[in-house]
């Protein structure tokens, strides 16, 4: 089973998510400021983060910026009730989805089941592909899911889950546009509602990723009010 690892400086959160988590058969390690979870991150990963954003010692933004120097690890923010420049800034610095507080419990589980899913895709490569290797090749891009590896011109680019899923289903029709409720499907389970912006987010955050390994990155076409479209070069 997954391992979890909740970072809150709530301790009542942590608690009571814990009970939560580990009623449903997760392992679940608990941190009460970013730099502890930090520590121990750098020791062993989790197979998925739920980080909430305000705490001591170390924020979850930084948490987030420092983890995603390294590694595409699955994390769920927690928010504000009304903040959201947290919410849109978490998704931008590469955060997989987040929860609203206060919050469900019931929801938080199926976020994290979704996410675990989507991720279980990428490995085994359920997604249709066209070569039986199951490396994607489209003009310059290179994607090998059972890697989790994704290349532009010969340069490594380290996506999420999230956003490897959108980058796939874009790719893997070349010209086709996709409605942002179509890459809503790709990426969430349709018990998980999230809105335009999430989807929008995410491309961002994608496009500024591709252009950090080609400055002239331009085959993610945006079609306004329709969706986006893979332009391959």
């Amino acid at each position: 089973m997954a391992r979890i690892a909740l970072v809150d400086d709530d301790r009542n959160i942590l608690t009571s998510v814990a009970m939560t988590l580990e009623a449903e058969g997760f392992d679940v390690d608990t941190y009460n400021d970013g730099q502890s979870a930090l520590d121990a991150f750098n020791r062993r990963l989790p197979d998925m983060a739920v980080l909430d954003i305000k705490m001591p010692r170390m924020d979850g933004m930084e948490l987030l910026q420092r983890l995603r120097q390294k590694t595409a690890m699955p994390v769920i923010f927690l928010t504000s009730k009304d903040d959201e420049i947290d919410e849109v800034l978490g998704l931008r610095m590469g955060a997989d989805d987040y929860v609203k507080k206060p919050f469900s419990q019931r929801l938080l589980v199926e976020r994290i089941r979704a996410i675990l899913r989507r991720q279980e895709v990428i490995q085994t490569g359920e997604m249709p592909v066209v070569e039986e290797s199951k490396v994607m090749v489209r003009g310059s891009l290179v994607m090998d899911p059972l890697r989790h590896a994704v290349t532009w011109k010969g340069r490594d680019v380290t996506l999420t889950v999230t956003e490897f899923l959108l980058l796939q289903a874009l790719a893997t029709r070349p010209g086709y546009v996709k409605s942002r409720d179509q890459l809503m499907d790709v990426a969430y389970d349709d018990q998980v509602y999230v809105d335009d912006r999430t989807i929008d987010s995410h491309i961002k955050r994608l496009r500024k990723k591709m252009r950090s390994a080609d400055p002239e990155f331009a085959a993610i076409e945006t079609l306004y009010g329709i969706g986006y479209r893979y332009d391959e070069e």
